[in-house]
This record gives C-alpha cells, structure tokens and sequence, in this order.
C-alpha cells in the first residue's frame, strides 16, 4: 500500500492491537515526515486515552510502534537509513531486492546496525524464495507469504495461501528453522485471518480491506470501485498492463500486479493497439474520480477478497471485527470436529 497507508491509518490499526504499516510515500523523502506525523498522532491518542496500546508517553521518545515498509529496488536505502534510525520503527517490512545484487543484504545490516530491535519482516511469493531468505547468514525476522490472490505487485506465477503457507513452513521445519510466517493475499475478515492462523501463520495481512477505510489515503474514484466490484476471481486480473501505460516498466519481469477489471484491461484483451489505450489512459488521469469505474481507465489494485467489503469504516473497527470474527470461525470449526 505504497501511497494509501498513511500515518492516520496505520496508527488507528496499532492502537487497535494490529500492527500498522506505512508505505514509503511517493517520494523518498516523504518517509520522515509521515513517521514524525505518525509521532505526533500516537501522543495524542495517549493524551487522550484514545489508545488500546500497551506503551507509555516515554516510548515515543524511542521506538514508534507501527511498521515501514519499503520496495528495495525503487527505493533509497541512503534517505531510509536515517529516518529509521530517527524514529526506530517497530518493524521495516522489506520486498523485491534488486536482482543479482546483494541490495537485501545491505539493507538487512544497516537496519540492524542503527535499530536494532526494529524487526524485519521480508515479503517472498513462492517456498523458493522463502528458503533462500532462511538460508541468509542473518535472516530475517519475519517472512511475509504473499499469496496469488493478493492485490497490487506480487509475482505472476503463485499459490493461494492455504497451499503456500503449510508447504513453507514444512520446509522451514525440516531445514530446522523456526522463522514465524505471516500470510498475504485475499483475506478481507476474520474468516480469511482464522483461515491463515490455522494454515499454520502467526499472523494475516490486509491490505485491500482497509483501502475501504476512512483512514486511507485514498481517492473517492478509486475507493468507490472498490466497493463496487464483487466475485474478486473474476472481477479482477493479474496484468503487467497498468504499468506499461503509466510507464513504470522498471519492475522485474516475473512480478505483474493484480487490479480490477475496467475499460484499459478490456481494450487490451479485445486487441486495441496499445498506444491507443495509453492515450485514453492518460486521458483519464485528467478526469480525477471520474476516470475510474466499471469502463473508466485508471489502475484500482485489489485482490480477490473484494466481494467481502461491504462499506467504509474505521480502521480501528476494521481491526476489532476481523479478530472477533476469527475468534468465532475457530471456534464454530473447532465445535464441528
């Protein structure tokens, strides 16, 4: 959620007993002022006893209890470094390395060097890429699992998580390594997030659940069609296309991003040249909220599990619903064994 996860919504998310992240911003330089702006908003949540978290004023003197997350290959490890070092986030959430370098690595060591309790948690879409990252010399804290149904980036070719995440974690136990695993991609409830616990992860991401926030930084087109689309296996797509058209070519060949089907990606399948649909696209881009929708043109990243957002609400209710409604799925299957 590189430029929808603000500072209000991922500190409404931490004081709610989930861990919120910030994307980096559409610039490098956003991060250090999202993180002083993420400070501010958990002292007055403090002050006004608006918070469920566990930590005292003096904490925010230190480590901030929200996470940071960064695309490695698009972004500036020499502009991070020192926000992360200022503000010592609770966790720095690492995806796609630049290949055939050793760019994780430097980033994994300088992390630990100027935070070193700050976790890292890396991003891997397939059980290869999640027993290379157990094999580093000092892995990672946390591995992410991102499943085929997730919305935005993520690697063309996958599993679901309920095949990903129990095939992971045996073979993270026969190679005797006990990372903890959290799981990504598709889950939109508490039924997706009891789903993931009992596939054996620690934890359940959202990400397209809260694009449907009042937190999210978000444009009302964008969020409108969210709510609209349902059926997610059919209503969305992987596609590569809406980086080509907006000329972001610069992600590596085996990643596309899955988002919902509108007039581009109908174009596309039908054989209208491309050229032809950049210019329509780039048309749309000056129509603000009206260049999204069911024929609309612009990008609106989402994964499966749109058909299960039923309206925008606070991210702190978000929170509290999915983690009551996982208690009551794991319990009604526990009851019917």
């Amino acid at each position: 959620m590189r430029v929808f996860s603000s500072p209000e919504l991922a500190t409404a998310v931490s004081s709610a007993g989930g861990i919120g992240f910030i994307g980096p911003g559409k610039t490098p330089e956003d991060l250090d002022t999202a993180l002083q702006k993420a400070r501010k908003l958990l002292e007055n949540r403090l002050q006004s006893q608006q918070s469920g978290l566990r930590i005292i004023s003096a904490d925010l003197e230190g480590a901030l209890p929200i996470g940071v997350g960064f695309q490695i290959f698009d972004a500036n490890f020499e502009v991070a470094l020192p926000s992360i070092a200022k503000h010592r986030p609770a966790a720095v959430w690492l995806f796609v390395p630049e290949e055939d370098t050793d760019d994780l690595s430097v980033w994994m060591k300088g992390i630990r060097e100027v935070a070193p309790k700050t976790q890292i948690w890396l991003q891997v879409g397939s059980v290869h890429d999640a027993m290379e990252a157990a094999r580093l010399s000092t892995p990672p804290d946390v591995l992410v699992l991102q499943g085929i149904d997730a919305g935005g980036h993520g690697l063309a070719k996958g599993a679901g998580i309920v095949s990903l995440v129990p095939e992971v974690k045996d073979a993270l136990k026969a190679a005797g390594s006990d990372i903890p695993v959290i799981a990504a991609g598709g889950i939109a409830d508490g039924r997706g997030v009891a789903a993931a616990l009992s596939s054996g992860a620690v934890g359940a991401v959202m990400g397209t659940r809260f694009l449907a926030s009042k937190e999210a930084d978000i444009a009302a087109g964008y969020q409108n069609q969210i709510l609209r689309a349902h059926d997610g296996g059919q209503s969305t797509i992987r596609t590569p296309l809406f980086d080509a058209l907006a000329g972001r070519n610069n992600w590596p060949p085996q990643f596309d991003g899955r988002s919902i089907v509108n007039g581009s990606t109908k174009d596309a399948d039908a054989g209208v040249p491309f050229e032809e649909n950049q210019a329509k696209f780039k048309e749309a881009l000056k129509q603000g909220d009206k260049g999204w929708g069911e024929d609309g043109r612009l990008t609106t990243y989402a994964g499966t599990g749109i058909g299960l957002i039923h309206g925008v609400q606070a991210a702190e209710d978000i929170v509290h619903e999915a983690r009551e409604s996982a208690r009551r799925a794991m319990k009604e299957a526990y009851e019917m064994m």
